[in-house]
């Protein structure tokens, strides 16, 4: 069962990836597919954080799950960009 939650959340972080470029704005360093990618790992993690917090979880299901994607799309995202940018 977890395993397929998990699943759901990579999925939905990966269209999560291409809204959150709509929300940084700026050309993806990694590339539309890296944004993708980046969305699905930021989806599973951010549900991940979320599920260890118990019934908060259960909270609206489907609706929780596309915020928690899109947070942990934007920050997994947001953090990518900042370190590929980040000055040596």
């Amino acid at each position: 069962m977890f395993s397929t939650t998990i699943l759901i959340w990579m999925a939905i972080g990966a269209f999560a990836g291409l809204v959150t470029r709509k929300l940084i704005g700026g050309k993806p360093p990694f590339g539309t597919i890296g944004d993708v990618l980046l969305g699905m790992a930021g989806g599973a993690l951010g549900g991940i954080l979320i599920a260890m917090l118990g019934d908060l979880a259960s909270f609206v299901w489907l609706v929780g799950s596309v915020v928690t994607a899109l947070l942990g799309a934007v920050l997994v995202i947001w953090l990518a960009s900042f370190l590929k940018h980040k000055p040596a």
